[in-house]
């Protein structure tokens, strides 16, 4: 690692780990993959673009300000993070979509909650992205599993993984919570073809209206 840590996991295609280190110049805080893109080619993920406007707090910037001020980021480092790497490596193994799904979004809530406990508090978050945690979890609620899990890093956008049989549904679902600005307007909303093709043949046999 050089600089802004993130990067380093892209070195390396699939799933892919990154290493905090213990030395000061960072010279083990190193990446390493721990499945090649092709392990689990039924994961699918969804990028929902709640808003495209610039942060009011960088990620780097938040992170200085938490490292400072937010004593639940300690915490997080050394009593909650490391074993759910463990759990989520294994989960990831053994292509275990529940446990995946369930760290996932406990993941996600954890660095918000320590967004909050930064003093001043960050706000990364808004009300659609909020509306799209209750809309997953009522999604799994329903289903009486875990078919999609969501992830935001520092920012309003959502990431939401789901599987292959689950993936009309997921998105259909989705794109019905959050419709489009303009009215049947599937193609600006879902770009992918293939996805859009399915979600409304999917829609069409459910009977649900266009």
């Amino acid at each position: 690692r050089r600089g802004w840590g993130s990067p380093c996991r892209s070195v390396y295609g699939g799933f892919v780990k990154w290493e905090m280190g213990v030395k000061e110049d960072g010279t083990d805080s190193k990446a390493h993959q721990v499945a090649k893109a092709d392990h689990w080619p039924d994961l699918h993920a969804l990028i929902l673009v709640v808003s495209d406007e610039k942060k009011k707090v960088s990620s780097s910037g938040g992170m200085k300000i938490s490292v400072e001020t937010s004593e639940l980021l300690a915490h997080r480092a050394k009593a909650v993070v490391p074993p759910r790497v463990k759990d989520m490596e294994t989960a990831i193994q053994k292509k275990d979509f529940e446990s995946f799904a369930k760290i996932t979004m406990q993941e996600s809530n954890s660095f918000h909650a320590t967004c909050l406990d930064t003093y001043p508090p960050i706000f990364y978050l808004n009300d659609t992205s909020k509306a799209v945690i209750n809309t997953v979890h009522e999604l799994n609620s329903k289903a009486g599993e875990a078919v999609a899990a969501y992830t935001f890093d520092a920012g309003p956008n959502a990431v939401v993984y789901t599987l292959t049989k689950h993936l009309p549904h997921v998105a259909r679902s989705l794109a019905l919570a959050f419709p489009p600005a303009k009215a049947g307007d599937w193609e600006g909303h879902i770009t992918d073809a293939s996805l859009r093709k399915e979600v409304l043949k999917k829609g069409a046999m459910e009977g649900e209206d266009r």
